[in-house]
């Protein structure tokens, strides 16, 4: 059963979200007790939410008995430290039978995926949502939007859906995210950035709080120190923080944003801490030149093995 409730949960959904690699090894199955290091080093570092099949964890990669065993290995190697956030989407059925078993592994809430169908209607969105609630059995839900295209009306009517904690905005456009909170400021929401460290100054900046992350599976650190910097409203430290991780996230949006996963788990391998190939359609591996400039990174950062 899921530890952490209502205050608590929301408080921590303004912190952090780490989302989790998923590990692999040399034949391209999953290598479980590989994700104990990362969770760790996130944890004693200070990361307030871990997020299993996110899109970091390359939750379209992954067949629906891997993403179920995914939320079990991350709820064990957590252990009850920190919240745990379990990805699901996809066809409507896979999404509630994935709820159905994070809950049953002990998520504290889910995250549910914006559907990338071709054919998205906004009420047909909503109604995705609702069926995923029932599912979860009174289990909250954050929604994960990555574009605003099915309209303000619709996100309002998703924020209503009464099992819904938190929206993790990732869409680079923030007057069109103070709308949706001027819309639903009643509703005591959670609004999290969901464009990681880069955006969460000018996210901040409307009133998101907290940010994604997958660099926290790398040096969670410095996600933590470029929080307290936007916690403490110094935007000035917080650029200057983000300015020297930001060649690990452009390397990370090379490729149509392909080499995502391709970097984290490459700076893993870097580091002795191997959680495998990334998946086709991921890029894999990087090519030499970004292999280069990740080691020189890395290397600055004193983090090679």
């Amino acid at each position: 059963m899921s530890h952490f409730h209502g205050a608590a949960l929301r408080a921590a959904l303004h912190g952090i979200s780490g989302i989790l690699v998923t590990p692999f090894d040399a034949d391209d199955t999953l290598a479980p007790s590989r994700l104990n290091v990362v969770v760790d080093r996130a944890i004693d570092a200070g990361v307030h939410v871990l997020v299993a099949n996110g899109n970091t964890s390359e939750f379209y990669g992954l067949q629906a008995h891997e993403a179920e065993q995914m939320v079990h290995v991350a709820a064990e190697c957590i252990g009850g430290r920190a919240p745990l956030l379990a990805g699901v989407g996809r066809s409507v059925h896979e999404a509630c039978a994935l709820a159905r078993a994070s809950r049953k592994a002990g998520a504290d809430a889910l995250m549910v995926h914006q559907p990338p169908d071709p054919f998205v209607a906004p009420r047909g969105v909503v109604a995705y949502l609702r069926q995923i609630a029932d599912a979860a059995d009174g289990l909250p839900l954050v929604l994960y939007l990555r574009n605003e295209a099915i309209g303000l009306a619709a996100i309002e009517e998703l924020c209503r859906i009464p099992q819904i904690v938190g929206v993790k905005w990732a869409s680079p456009t923030p007057l069109v995210l103070a709308e949706a909170m001027r819309r639903t400021a009643d509703l005591g929401l959670a609004w999290v950035g969901g464009l990681a460290e880069v955006w969460a100054p000018p996210l901040y900046a409307v009133g998101a709080r907290g940010f994604t992350s997958g660099l926290i599976n790398v040096r969670p650190e410095r996600s933590v120190a470029i929080y307290q910097a936007l916690e403490a409203a110094d935007y000035r430290q917080a650029m200057r923080l983000i300015e020297e991780m930001l060649p690990f996230e452009e390397l990370r949006a090379q490729e149509n944003n392909g080499t995502n996963v391709t970097v984290v788990k490459t700076a893993l391998q870097m580091m002795g801490n191997d959680c495998g190939a990334a998946r086709a359609p991921s890029a894999w591996p990087l090519s030499d030149s970004q292999q280069r400039q990740l080691h020189a990174l890395m290397s600055g950062w004193n983090l090679l093995r």
